[in-house]
Formats: structure tokens, sequence, C-alpha cells
């Protein structure tokens, strides 16, 4: 099963734009470098502004289960002051119009606030130090 977050990035060398996975979020959340799945060229996100603005997504991922809470909560103070007789029927409705538009609005808002797509640079892959002795070896060999 896939899950849409709705982040996407774009490779500089391919120009080729594609939702990034689940793995590929937490590799850049930890600036570690991946694969593009087209070009197989090492990316990374490098530009400071979209680091910090990918970091804030997980402020926005509160909004959901905190406006359903709110707006429950509205519903039911609504329908009990109009039980008791502090509003009427017809305000009542209003009420409850008025928060289930704000929810909905929040909620559009969130989830345009999620929807990015991150420029992805190219970078040289940094040799484990395994590969470097061999290297190293290998040209000292030579001389």
């Amino acid at each position: 099963m896939t899950v849409t977050i709705g982040i996407k990035g774009h490779c500089a060398h391919c120009d080729i734009t594609f939702e990034l996975k689940p793995w590929q979020l937490n590799a850049i959340a930890i600036e570690e470098p991946f694969d593009c799945p087209y070009c197989q060229r090492v990316l990374q996100l490098s530009c400071p502004r979209q680091l910090r603005q990918f970091k804030a997504l997980d402020h926005w991922a509160l909004v959901h289960p905190s406006m359903a809470v709110l707006t429950c909560v509205v519903l039911i103070v609504a329908l009990v002051a109009e039980w008791v007789g502090l509003i009427s029927v017809i305000g009542q409705l209003n009420v409850s119009l008025v928060v289930l538009l704000v929810h909905f609005l929040a909620l559009r808002y969130a989830r345009y606030r999620q929807r990015i797509t991150l420029d992805l640079q190219a970078v040289l892959p940094v040799l484990p130090v395994e590969q470097l002795t061999r290297v190293a070896s290998a040209r000292l060999g030579e001389q």
C-alpha cells in the first residue's frame, strides 16, 4: 500500500519530478544522500531554505486531529446550548455551519502547505574507507 504524502522531488540532473517515498523522506531529514530512481545519480537536498521548509512540515501534522477535536467540541457545545435554551435552532445551525466551514478551510490550507517540490542536487558520492585504501594502495603500487 502506497501512501500519497504530497512531497515531490525534482532531480536537477535528469530534470524529472517524482513522488518521494517514505525512506527517501527519512534520508532527506537526516541529510543523507540517496539514488535517483531514474538516472541513478546520488541526490541530496542542499538548499537551506527548502530544508527549513521540509523540517517545518511536522508542525502541520497535528492540524487534522486537532481540527477534528475542535469541531466535535463546538458542535456538542452548540447542541447543548440549544437544548438548554441559550440559543435558538437557527443559531445552532449557524454555529454548526460556520465551524464546519472553518474546519474544511483549515484542512485545505494545511494540505496546501504540505505539498512541496524539493529541488534535489546531484552530489559526488563519498567513498567508504575500504575503497579509499584500495585506491591508495593501487596508486602507490603503480609508482
